[in-house]
């Protein structure tokens, strides 16, 4: 029986305790390593023979790998043989459908994480295909010929708001990871949607995300 390598990343780390611990019983699988950063993350796969990654969505971005739909996609790009399992609170189907585009294996809510990890796991185990659970692709592209000019009206502040507003965060979360008010991060953003001519939240994400803004 083939066994295949498994690299888990998450900063938190219990939950790389509780993972690491699901794994442990299937012996088809091994844990090779851990990462609480995207950093060590990479280092691990350019020196460790993997078979899957395991990795939370949100990880600490102060790295040339960033994290969210940036590091996904460094990670689908530079090593195709591995699969990429997601880890998210995100509910956003703008964001879900673009990791399943990059190619990820599964996208599971940590709400829901032990069950859906497992369930992928036998799937993986036996051969079988995995499920998405998350949307449809579907293609938000604005067919405008103007939006690259309007990208370039943003103030450096709003541009790291966006910036972190499409890796998943929220604006209180923005807000304090930067030391920021809320109140402040949002007047930010709102004049940040007023610069690229968009009205909701959807609108903004399909606007960064299919133009690769911050990969």
């Amino acid at each position: 029986m083939e066994t295949l390598n498994v690299v888990i990343a998450d900063d938190h780390p219990i939950v790389l305790v509780g993972v690491r611990e699901l794994i442990e019983r299937d012996a088809r699988f091994r844990v090779v390593g851990e990462a609480l950063c995207s950093n060590t993350l990479v280092s691990l796969l350019e020196s460790t023979a993997v078979d899957l990654v395991i990795t939370d969505f949100n990880m600490p971005a102060d790295s040339p790998y960033g994290d969210g739909l940036k590091l996904v996609e460094y990670l689908t790009r530079h090593f195709p043989t591995v699969r990429v399992l997601v880890l998210t609170m995100i509910s956003n189907p703008l964001i879900l459908t673009r990791l399943q585009e990059l190619g990820v294996l599964a996208v599971i809510q940590k709400n829901q994480m032990y069950e859906e990890i497992q369930t992928v796991l036998k799937a993986i185990g036996r051969g079988n295909p995995v499920r998405h659970t998350g949307p449809q692709s579907t293609s938000v592209m604005d067919s405008g010929a103007d939006l690259d000019q309007r990208f370039t009206r943003l103030s450096p502040k709003e541009h790291e708001i966006l910036r972190l507003f499409v890796a998943g965060q929220s604006v209180n979360e923005i807000a304090r990871g930067l030391n920021r008010s809320a109140k402040t991060i949002s007047t930010q953003k709102i004049s940040a949607m007023r610069k690229l001519e968009v009205s909701s939240d959807q609108s903004l994400l399909a606007y960064c995300i299919e133009r690769k803004l911050f990969n």
